[in-house]
């Protein structure tokens, strides 16, 4: 009598089991395709299903110019130009659609310098080509659009409101880590943010909150969001040589970042409004508005709530702004509730350099300025060309005695404005009397010798 293989005997014994557990399985799917809730699908899926397409894979390249001494030494010498070595630097990070439009909003440092910008969204297959909206350092926060169809659009995460979280919750993070795709780490919060941010200090981890979700690499600039898939804070950073502690910022100051950085003045090419929406709320009301601006003058007020625009209603502050900009060789017709009553006001931009300008800062500080060119700079013996020269100073002004012709002024306050127009923003708003810092250089001459120093003064504004 032959012997049977073990494996056979086994086979014959399963065989019942496996029939058994197929039958089951089949069971199983077929009562969910009946219509049987599915106890995998809790409110962390939901979020994610609601929120994974929103988010972005952002991809940048920075070229950088090498400079060699030899090829310096062609052009100072021998008057041969050539064009300076070029290398590139490539990098990675994450993002958020906040606009069907294709706005997203992303960390400043992920897009600060890049010369190019690539947008891979989970909708299409090809990366789209992103520009740089507006960006700001101090709160890293920055937004760019995507280079797509006028008629493309893109699904949206919504905002959470403003400290709308509870310490513990379940928090999901978002993004791109390392370039490996989409991918979601789940927490919960750990820490609310700490101390509210103080006037013009870098924003920091005790400004954030803080979660046990895992933030790594190339997570910057992704969604932190709620089980309700709203956005509470954009992830910024992890701390290094630790386990579960991740920083994000929370949506209360990225919505006045975004407030402050796109707005008719810094979209609408040297358009001066002169008021900002609040983000999130609907319908849409004003955060602020500056003094002796347009938007003052019609008499617009902060509070007010926006009902319509131009005939419309403005349904983000991406369409409010949109709207300003497209429309600014007309007044801007708003139609606004305040305490329960309607009104209808009339705003007409003007543009920025017909007030803020070289003349509104000589009138603030007693002093003319001029921006640097190349030849001036080699006419006084700098090396630089950022900052403004010294070009007069007022004898019976403020700044007599601190400054004379030919000092460059190199920040106003910690900032080194752009232009002029940039430079008279930052004075604008301060009251008479009011100290501004003033850092700049100054230059030494003896004899055949320049020397030069750098200073900094408080400078009183008249």
């Amino acid at each position: 009598m032959k012997s049977v293989p073990m494996w056979k005997n086994n086979l014959r014994f399963e065989t019942p089991l496996v029939v058994a557990l197929a039958a089951a399985l089949s069971l199983g799917a077929a009562a969910v395709r009946a219509g049987e809730p599915d106890v995998r699908r809790d409110a962390t899926v939901a979020a994610v299903e609601r929120v994974l397409p929103c988010v972005v894979n952002i991809a940048t390249e920075t070229v950088i110019s090498i400079r060699d001494p030899f090829e310096q030494l062609l052009q100072d010498y021998f008057r041969e130009f050539r064009a300076p070595a070029q290398n590139s630097q490539v990098s990675l990070g994450s993002g958020v659609i906040i606009d069907e439009n294709g706005y997203v909003l992303t960390n400043d440092h992920v897009v600060r310098r890049a010369t190019r910008i690539w947008v891979k969204v989970s909708t299409n297959a090809t990366p789209y080509e992103a520009k740089l909206i507006a960006g700001n350092a101090h709160s890293d926060v920055a937004l760019i659009k995507l280079q797509a169809r006028p008629d493309e659009r893109f699904p949206a995460v919504h905002f959470a409101q403003d400290d709308d979280v509870l310490l513990g919750e379940t928090v999901l993070a978002m993004g791109n880590p390392f370039g490996l795709g989409e991918s979601v780490s789940r927490g919960i919060l750990s820490s609310k943010s700490r101390v509210a941010p103080k006037g013009a200090e870098q924003l920091d981890w005790p400004n954030w909150l803080q979660t046990d979700a895992s933030i790594n690499p190339g997570n910057s600039g992704g969604p932190l969001v709620n089980l309700r898939g709203e956005l509470i804070g954009l992830n910024v950073a992890m701390l290094q040589k630790a386990q579960g502690i991740g920083f994000a910022i929370p949506v209360k100051l990225v919505s006045e970042a975004l407030s402050g950085i796109f707005t008719p003045e810094s979209a609408g090419k040297g358009l001066w409004f002169g008021a900002q929406v609040r983000i999130g709320t609907s319908p849409l009301s004003i955060a602020m508005v500056q003094p002796r601006s347009p938007a003052d003058k019609a008499g617009l007020r902060a509070g007010d709530v926006v009902l319509k625009l131009n005939g419309q209603t403005p349904h983000s502050f991406i369409d409010f702004t949109e709207s300003i900009i497209r429309d600014a060789k007309s007044p801007a017709r708003l139609v606004i509730e305040r305490h329960g009553e309607r009104r209808e006001l009339t705003i007409k931009p003007v543009p920025e350099a017909s007030v803020f300008n070289a003349d509104m800062i000589e009138e603030r500080t007693g002093l003319r300025l001029e921006p640097i060119t190349a030849e001036l700079a080699r006419s006084i013996g700098l090396n630089a060309t950022d900052g403004f020269v010294v070009a007069e100073v007022d004898r019976e002004g403020p700044a007599a005695g601190a400054f004379r012709p030919g000092y460059l002024i190199t920040a106003i306050d910690g900032q080194a404005p752009a232009d002029l127009t940039a430079a008279a923003k930052l004075l604008y708003p301060r009251k008479t009397g009011e100290k501004v810092r003033l850092d700049f250089v100054a230059l030494q001459r003896r004899g055949a010798f320049r020397t030069y120093q750098e200073r900094f003064v408080e400078l009183p504004l008249r």
